[in-house]
């Protein structure tokens, strides 16, 4: 089933739109998002990529040790706090936007 580029999606701003990431903090924040909305998806498909954020996220914090410029703890987003009922309304729309965007966002990185 195809969805309708007209169709349009409320509610999902606070995935991190495509920009260009200019520190390791900022890298971290955005894919600390991004994990936290993969995890909250219920689709078992995402779990591997989840992971996989986490690893990157340790490596980020290596480098910036490394660096002598250790990241800040990122906290849970408030943004994040209305996503369950974002899932509730467009669970397929928030899972395809997420994975499309984290897709992009990691290519800038």
């Amino acid at each position: 089933q195809s969805v309708s580029s007209k169709q349009r999606v409320t509610g999902l701003d606070f995935i991190p739109g495509l920009h260009p990431l200019l520190s390791l903090s900022k890298m971290d924040q955005t894919l600390a998002i991004y994990q936290q909305i993969l995890t909250s998806l219920p689709s078992r498909n995402v779990v591997q990529i989840s992971n996989d954020l986490e690893s990157l996220r340790d490596l980020l914090h290596l480098l910036a040790a490394s660096k002598s410029c250790p990241l800040p703890q990122v906290r849970a987003l408030e943004s994040l706090e209305s996503l369950g009922v974002v899932l509730e309304a467009s669970l397929y729309s928030t899972e395809v936007v997420a994975l499309s965007w984290l897709q992009g966002s990691l290519q800038d990185m």
